[in-house]
């Protein structure tokens, strides 16, 4: 059974932790991931927001571990090694193509959002797991009966529809605008779950909006 720890997750900062070993993303400080920092082995890395990329923690890492290894595609590269990760642990992988790791095999997947991103499909001995925040869709990606899904469940589509015309019925700027061209639905999130669950499999919802006046509707999702 594939187990999994959710460090952080949302604007406030996201890391996750799968098997013991995979840390997924590393935007959150490196105290938050010391008491898991001698038993990981790999750490896979979507994008350049802070929230998910934090280069002091990830200097920090390759530090205590030298031998630790970071995957990432090659937006993050450059990123990567100006933060002091050594070009010799920089794993460069491609979308769509697997790489074999030992612990378990790694398939990036490109995802749509401003910034160039990416979500993993991980295929351990004892399982497989769909990873993905921050993308407007998960349009023509297939991950059918993974034993866990952890994906982005940004919104709720009518609430924040609602909030866009208060806003702009009072002349004010409505962020959420930026929220459904660069983030996941509910929804979409639940659709794409539904096509490809299987009977044993499980999901985690991942990085919920949240209200600039209220943080309530994250620690509401994080939990589920």
């Amino acid at each position: 059974m594939i187990s999994y720890r959710i460090i952080s997750t949302g604007s406030q900062g996201n890391a996750a932790i799968v098997n013991n070993f995979v840390l997924i993303d590393c935007g959150v400080p490196y105290k938050s991931l010391a008491e898991y920092v001698p038993r990981l082995k790999l750490v896979l890395l979507t994008h350049i927001h802070s929230d998910h990329f934090r280069p002091s923690t990830l200097r920090r890492l390759s530090l205590e571990r030298p031998l630790l290894r970071f995957g990432c595609c090659r937006w993050l590269v450059s990123a990567l090694m100006k933060a002091g990760v050594p070009t010799s642990n920089i794993d460069v992988l491609e979308p769509d193509v697997m790489y074999g790791y030992g612990i378990c095999n790694v398939i990036p997947v490109s995802l749509v959002h401003n910034v160039p991103n990416c979500g993993y499909k991980i295929h351990f001995p004892a399982g497989k797991v769909f990873y993905a925040t921050d993308t407007n869709n998960l349009n023509g990606i297939v991950a059918r009966h993974y034993d866990l899904y952890m994906i982005e469940a940004n919104y709720e589509d009518e609430e924040i529809q609602r909030k866009i015309a208060e806003k702009q019925a009072a002349g004010e700027y409505a962020y959420e605008m930026q929220v459904l061209r660069n983030h996941l639905s509910k929804a979409k999130c639940n659709d794409f779950i539904y096509k490809n669950i299987g009977p044993h499999g499980r999901y985690v919802y991942l990085h919920c909006h949240v209200d600039h006046e209220s943080r309530e509707g994250e620690r509401q999702c994080a939990a589920d």
